[in-house]
């Protein structure tokens, strides 16, 4: 089902961002991220609909302003300063449990900095990189799943020492290392193959870099799981869980990506 899943999929994802516009891959993952809410939410806002549907609305919201304004320091600002008026406000307007509200307070503006800010970044990528937009956003496709990929079978080949088992009791120190072979691969793959203008040594220290941030995703995404008693966050992707399940490392290495292309390229 995995491969059924993937094989679908990728020449979708791959068309629209080698052949489509930069506003067709905005509204691809803005429909993304609009998914993704639905689950993170259903977990930190159980049974408020309109709690669950106003923090989307932030979420998406987080994104629209990174769109149309990200180089804009001051809508940036006033961007940061009303997140926490947003989640005080809903918190006092849709109190519910008391004993839950600081953490539904947290989560108000948590979520729509981590799901919003970091496919916020995916979609910067492929729009200000330029000609080497569409290729940064491969590449951050493969540091993420090619380490998820390496980790998977690392891990279950040669894996025997826990990496952090009371978060994701499956995870191995020997995983990890496969991890950031994957997407070392993965950077290779990209310097010879579609995104030639990346320097070998820059990728293979934003697949060290960005790789391991990636898999402290996994397992941010795991301990956000685990401590609302979840094994998947959704099943709208058969054979992979849910959408969150699938960006969760994502999140982090566009970020990685973002930041690499924007101060060290000067994109």
């Amino acid at each position: 089902m995995r491969l059924l899943t993937a094989a679908v999929a990728a020449p979708v994802l791959l068309s629209l961002i080698f052949l489509g516009p930069s506003w067709g891959w905005f509204a691809f993952v803005a429909l993304a991220c609009a998914i993704g809410s639905v689950e993170l939410y259903g977990m930190t806002h159980p049974g408020d609909r309109v709690a669950q549907a106003l923090c989307t609305a932030a979420t998406l919201g987080v994104m629209a302003v990174l769109w149309w304004f990200g180089k804009d320091a001051r809508a940036i600002l006033v961007m940061f300063l009303a997140l926490p008026i947003f989640a005080v406000l809903l918190s006092l307007l849709r109190l519910g449990d008391v004993q839950t509200a600081a953490l539904r307070m947290t989560a108000s503006l948590f979520g729509p900095v981590y799901l919003g800010g970091g496919l916020g970044a995916g979609v910067l990528l492929h729009r200000d990189g330029g000609v080497d937009g569409p290729g940064f956003v491969l590449l951050t496709l493969m540091l993420s799943w090619l380490s998820d990929t390496g980790a998977y079978f690392a891990g279950r080949f040669l894996g025997k020492h826990k990496l952090y088992e009371a978060v994701s009791p499956k995870k191995t120190i020997e995983g990890a290392i496969g991890g950031i072979g994957g997407a070392a691969a993965g950077a290779m793959l990209a310097h010879f193959v579609y995104l030639k203008s990346l320097p070998i040594v820059d990728g293979l220290l934003l697949a060290l870099v960005a790789g391991s941030v990636g898999q402290a995703g996994d397992l941010g995404e795991s301990l956000l799981k685990r401590s609302f008693g979840v094994k998947d966050s959704g099943g709208i992707v058969p054979g992979h869980g849910g959408l969150l399940d699938r960006v969760d490392a994502l999140l982090f290495t566009s970020a990685i990506l973002y930041a690499y292309m924007r101060f060290v390229r000067g994109g």
